[in-house]
């Protein structure tokens, strides 16, 4: 399987969607949509959304009728990436190799972007269109898993563990804490969401979970890993950068090699709860695979 080959495909699906989906930048608020757009279509790995659709896919579901899920989660993430980058978060100058929103557009725009993406994402998640694939008990579900994996119990409440950390001496509980809300909880609702839209049953929702769980793990320690032997370039965001605002990292606690097989550890975590499901779930094993031997 060419994985790479793969995620581009799924990459083009997943861009068209967020073109068709995405407000167009014209009217009395074109330029704060513009800011949106800026950070929505600079790039990007996409794989939470591409793990929402897979996840469908494993299931043997036709993913199509879950792209605006899909784009909903792709809005999100985008969202946090505009916050976390702010002066008063991680003070990045550089996103994907490009000026950072609040360095293009200044900061209070940049807040109501970021802010547009959340607000609209939710707008995609309760389109009247998903009705035909989810029913209202499933879409419910669904927002509410969400929700939680985003607010102060998931991706928010992590960035905020995660600034008061800085400087600070915490232990390995408390940092893999942070990992587990600020990355990993999105990344586990994703999977999450194509579970519910592929209609996976109770046993298949736990193991689908568990894969969800590890693969979030294991990107979040590659990020912390790459941040240490990548380039600026290769990043397209400054390397370096948790080492200079002391953050606590993987790296940090146990060093490079130590890092690369605990990141190895939480992939092949991650298989094994796909132990149940047959070839379907084969890009789900490439994709936890090229994860961890991902360059950006």
């Amino acid at each position: 399987m060419d994985v790479k080959a793969i995620l581009a495909d799924k990459r083009a699906v997943v861009e068209e969607a967020l073109k068709s989906y995405m407000l167009k930048a014209e009217g009395p608020l074109a330029d704060h949509i513009a800011a949106m757009q800026y950070s929505l279509f600079a790039g990007g790995k996409r794989v939470r959304p591409i793990l929402c659709l897979a996840t469908a896919e494993a299931l043997g579901a036709n993913p199509k009728p879950l792209l605006p899920l899909a784009c909903a989660l792709e809005c999100i993430h985008t969202y946090s990436l505009i916050h976390d980058d702010l002066p008063a978060m991680d003070n990045d100058d550089l996103r994907r190799g490009m000026p950072t929103n609040h360095k293009k557009f200044g900061e209070a725009a940049a807040i109501l972007a970021g802010d547009g993406l959340l607000s609209y994402a939710f707008e995609l998640l309760t389109l009247p269109e998903l009705a035909a694939t989810l029913s209202p008990a499933d879409q419910v579900r669904l927002i509410h898993l969400v929700a939680k994996a985003i607010g102060p119990l998931g991706m928010v409440g992590g960035q905020a563990l995660d600034l008061a950390a800085e400087g600070q001496a915490i232990s390995f509980e408390e940092l893999q804490r942070i990992h587990r809300c600020k990355t990993g909880a999105l990344i586990t609702a994703s999977v999450q969401a194509g579970a519910i839209g592929g209609h996976a049953d109770p046993q298949q929702f736990v193991a689908l979970t568990s894969y969800g769980e590890h693969v979030g793990l294991a990107f979040q320690i590659v990020d912390d890993l790459l941040n240490v032997v990548g380039t600026t370039e290769e990043l397209g965001k400054a390397a370096g950068s948790d080492a200079a605002r002391n953050k606590a990292t993987y790296p940090a606690y146990f060093g490079v090699e130590k890092t690369r097989a605990m990141a190895l550890e939480a992939v092949d975590a991650a298989l094994a709860s796909l132990t149940n499901f047959d070839q379907r779930a084969d890009f789900l094993r490439e994709l936890a695979r090229y994860i961890y031997t991902r360059t950006t």
